[in-house]
């Protein structure tokens, strides 16, 4: 009987450590990419800036100089951060073996390394386009603003808004269904992720709109969309690092 209480306890205080390391980066990534971003978005207009041509983001990257590269490297692997608690999520529930969690964790670390990739590509990619963009005579100019266009749409429409926006959101509304299903956390993070993962959708007016011009847009989908969804991940980390041991069991 001693035995058993003792490996018990053990396995408690193993499960409780797991919950608040994934619930603890769960909210340290959700506010360090907020802070991140934050700087990003007073220094370089963004994300409207996005939106913006070629003649008016590269000769503004190229004032920014170096601490605005080293600002988009804080972005996007401040943002990499969730990558972590997300591939914990399922053991930190105590589901290791829920087909749905197990597969929107596979979702929602694709979307983070998607949405990484197109935040790079403004470490990587955009400083020497933006360069030779002003440094160039008309001809480059051209050449430039047709290259600067393949990458944005690609790297930054395709991958980081579309594709990385959609898989976050399906990781999201997943994790919501499952825990209003089973109970596992408070009814309040379920129905709270579902909300926010609709806001967020809302945003794909806005991406959409990069290829069909007519397509609708509310301006606000982004800022409120985003920001909504932070503050749920956020959220969802305090209530995973408060689970108590019972819980879903």
């Amino acid at each position: 009987m001693t035995t058993t209480t003792t490996v018990r306890t053990v396995d408690q205080t193993s499960d409780r450590g797991l919950r608040r390391v994934t619930g603890g980066l769960f909210v340290v990534g959700a506010l360090a990419f907020g802070g991140a971003a934050t700087v990003l978005s007073s220094t370089f207009e963004w994300p409207d800036i996005l939106r913006e041509p070629a003649s008016v983001v590269l000769p503004a990257f190229v004032d920014g100089g170096s601490t605005l590269v080293w600002t988009w490297f804080a972005v996007a692997w401040t943002y990499a951060i969730i990558a972590v608690p997300i591939l914990l999520l399922p053991a930190a529930l105590g589901r290791r073996g829920d087909v749905a969690l197990r597969t929107a964790t596979t979702i929602g670390f694709a979307s983070v390394v998607l949405s990484v990739a197109g935040f790079l590509r403004w470490v990587f990619v955009v400083p020497p386009l933006a360069a030779s963009y002003v440094e160039g005579d008309a001809t480059t100019k051209a050449a430039v603003d047709a290259a600067w266009t393949a990458q944005h749409q690609f790297g930054g429409a395709l991958l980081g808004e579309h594709l990385g926006e959609i898989l976050a959101i399906a990781w999201s509304v997943t994790v919501a269904v499952v825990v209003l299903r089973s109970g596992v956390l408070p009814r309040w993070v379920g129905w709270t992720g579902l909300v926010t993962s609709l806001l967020y959708l809302l945003n794909q007016g806005d991406v959409m709109a990069t290829a069909l011009p007519d397509f609708p847009v509310w301006d606000l989908a982004g800022l409120l969309g985003s920001t909504t969804w932070g503050l749920w991940v956020a959220a969802l980390g305090v209530a995973v690092w408060r689970r108590r041991d019972t819980i879903g069991a």
